[in-house]
């Protein structure tokens, strides 16, 4: 199953890496460390291989690919031996980026990213095209009457206003271009009510939102033990600190209250209430792609006895998040191709922010993960194939 991979900031940290560990698999340069979709309860049959994935992407930014790979192996994020061993598979990628659109209304420019999904998906004689967002977060969108319908959002593209922030309107291009949506980022995306049922309308799947790969994971691992076990958690309080371009970004307050949201709502949703306490992110640059986060956690046990935990993360973000960023994109190329259309919430299990998911506890998602896998390996369908 030739599956396009098109990744919405492709020139960035996470989607540089996501590219040379994927050409690297294809060339059997590296093992799949990290790549979930690689342990037995998941593999199978219907996940497009590796060699199968085609990469490409826009970005506002236009910095050669190999140069930022080179970059990101001075920074110790990549091996440098591979970015060595792979100037021409780089090269091929560069050949598939483009310039996002920019100029003239929102339906100008989502046109234009729809042509170019379009023309991606014919020149390779691609089965499919899975969109995948990893660009900058962005601040929450401002509501808009366009926001309402797809008649209405349609109407009011093509007028004057800023409809859209710019991760719903790449979800409304590969809607429209009948490509699956996945937003690894906190931003909005597909979750205004116009593009879900514009979603449902075009039969087309989608996941998010918001990439769980340090602090959030361990506290979704965390928070349903504190339950189970009932213990009172008292509060709750985290301290991230991360440089690079996602660190950059959320100097910005709105930026950063969004990817705050995101982080704080396993707790509220596991523990049944919100503990005292909050996560806080500070932008350091001369951690680069590297981040540290540092959780204190309160609670009482039998008879009120007070104690207390604590834990520290050291991970590499990119590092962390490309593996997933490639397991969406074969989870959802292979849903897409069993006819599933709406939210996958079976994918909660990669996610902050998941759509729809009863639950926040790792264990209980990755159950319905590989019950999801499962499915889709016998063939299961919840609509004629597509």
């Amino acid at each position: 199953m030739r599956t396009g991979v098109w990744l919405v900031g492709a020139r960035g940290s996470v989607a540089t890496t996501s590219i040379v560990g994927a050409l690297a698999l294809r060339s059997g340069l590296t093992g799949p460390t990290g790549c979930v979709t690689e342990l037995p309860d998941l593999r199978g049959p219907a996940l497009p291989a590796f060699t199968d994935l085609v990469l490409g992407g826009h970005d506002v930014v236009t910095t050669p690919l190999a140069k930022r790979a080179e970059t990101l192996a001075a920074a110790g994020v990549l091996p440098g031996r591979l970015v060595a061993a792979l100037p021409d598979e780089l090269a091929a990628v560069e050949r598939e980026l483009r310039p996002a659109p920019a100029g003239g209304t929102q339906a100008d420019r989502a046109a234009a990213t729809v042509r170019d999904l379009t023309d991606f998906r014919r020149r390779h004689g691609l089965d499919r095209v899975v969109v995948v967002n990893v660009s900058a977060t962005e601040p929450a969108a401002r509501p808009h009457p366009g926001h309402a319908d797809p008649g209405a959002l349609a109407a009011a593209l093509a007028g004057p206003d800023e409809v859209l922030p710019p991760s719903s309107l790449y979800a409304y291009a590969a809607v429209r271009a009948g490509c699956p949506y996945v937003d690894f980022t906190p931003s909005t995306g597909l979750r205004l009510p116009a593009l879900v049922a514009l979603a449902a309308e075009c039969g087309i799947p989608y996941a998010g939102h918001d990439g769980k790969t340090g602090e959030t994971l361990v506290k979704s691992v965390l928070a349903p033990m504190f339950a189970m076990r009932h213990l009172a958690v008292r509060s709750w309080s985290g301290v991230n600190l991360l440089g690079g371009g996602d660190g950059a970004t959320l100097a910005d307050p709105a930026a950063n209250a969004a990817k705050v949201e995101s982080k704080q709502r396993v707790l509220g949703e596991t523990l049944g209430h919100l503990p005292q306490g909050g996560t806080r992110i500070e932008y350091v640059e001369a951690l680069g792609d590297f981040k540290t986060a540092w959780d204190l956690i309160t609670f009482a046990g039998f008879l009120g006895t007070g104690m207390r935990m604590e834990f520290t993360w050291h991970g590499c973000d990119s590092a962390l998040a490309a593996p997933l960023v490639l397991d969406l994109a074969r989870l959802t190329a292979a849903a897409h191709a069993a006819g599933h259309a709406g939210p996958l919430t079976d994918l909660a299990f990669f996610f902050k922010d998941p759509l729809g998911t009863p639950t926040h506890s790792l264990a209980d998602q990755w159950t319905r993960l590989c019950g999801f896998a499962h499915r889709l390996h016998a063939g299961g369908t919840d609509a004629a194939p597509r």
